[in-house]
């Protein structure tokens, strides 16, 4: 059975910057790096309402990217 560690673990907020001239939403995504591989989700979506709060934009969306090894 194969079993899996987590290496890395990054967090992107992605805010809500407008509209362009074409109607099409806008958004700008500022992404962390060496984020605490056991960190929960909602101790990351914690995190991310804290620094959204800083901010002028709204924020629309929050994502979590693991890389993972795979070992037999």
């Amino acid at each position: 059975m194969a079993n899996q560690v987590i290496l890395d673990s990054n967090l992107s907020l992605i805010y809500d910057m407008g509209m362009d001239i074409n109607g099409k939403p806008i958004t700008k995504r500022k992404s962390y790096n060496n984020v605490k591989t056991s960190a929960t989700p909602d101790q990351l979506l914690q995190v991310a309402q804290a620094i959204a709060s800083l901010q002028t934009e709204t924020l629309t969306l929050v994502e979590r990217s693991d890389a993972h090894q795979l070992t037999v």
